[in-house]
């Protein structure tokens, strides 16, 4: 990681024990990762970024063990999963789309046998800009009761020439999930969708 200019690392996690109805037998666990780094193409039009995005790998490969290792070290309890990035003023959108690619790969690469598309966000925004990440099933993107979102934001990040990164990993579906549609236990075709 050394062509990248981290600044500051934050991790959030939430444990949720009930929406109002009864206590579940285990919280819902979520864990969220914000890596802060210096955009190097922040200020000016690049038309050749995607080299940028090899660059990336190994620090999404280092969150996401991270994130695992807060839930306890064991990947398969990780059920839901998604990423975002928020580019500070001086960039483009374009620069956190740069995180698709390795933010996507850090999360299968560390959750074995995982088939589901890593869904995702992006915006530009100012410092303590938030970003509602996008959460679906690793293995099935239909499993409704996996639907779900966690904000996630740093209070002085990103700076206009920064990008925030973001991972978030669940251990399962929403407390007292119950509008039906595809349920985990269901999940028959493992082409990532049902």
């Amino acid at each position: 990681m050394s062509d990248i200019k981290l600044r500051k690392q934050a991790l959030l996690t939430e444990e949720i024990f009930h929406e109002g109805g009864a206590i579940a037998d285990l919280p819902l666990r979520r864990v969220a990762m914000v890596s802060v780094i210096e955009n190097p193409f922040a200020g000016r039009y690049e038309a050749d970024i995607t080299g940028f995005m090899k660059t990336l790998e190994p620090l999404g490969l280092s969150m996401a063990q991270r994130m695992i290792e807060v839930l306890g070290g064991d990947p398969s309890v990780v059920e839901g999963y998604g990423k975002g990035s928020i580019v500070g003023a001086g960039g483009e959108l374009e620069h956190g789309a740069l995180w698709h690619v390795p933010g996507g790969y850090a999360m299968r690469e560390t959750l074995d046998n995982a088939k589901a598309i890593v869904p995702s966000t992006k915006k530009v925004g100012g410092v303590g800009t938030r970003l509602d990440v996008p959460i679906t099933h690793i293995n099935a993107s239909y499993v409704r009761s996996h639907f779900d979102a966690m904000e996630v934001g740093i209070h002085d990040a990103p700076r206009a020439n920064e990008l925030a990164l973001i991972l978030v990993m669940t251990t399962g579906g929403r407390i007292h999930a119950r509008v039906g549609g595809l349920a985990k236990e269901d999940i028959s075709a493992h082409d990532g969708l049902r």
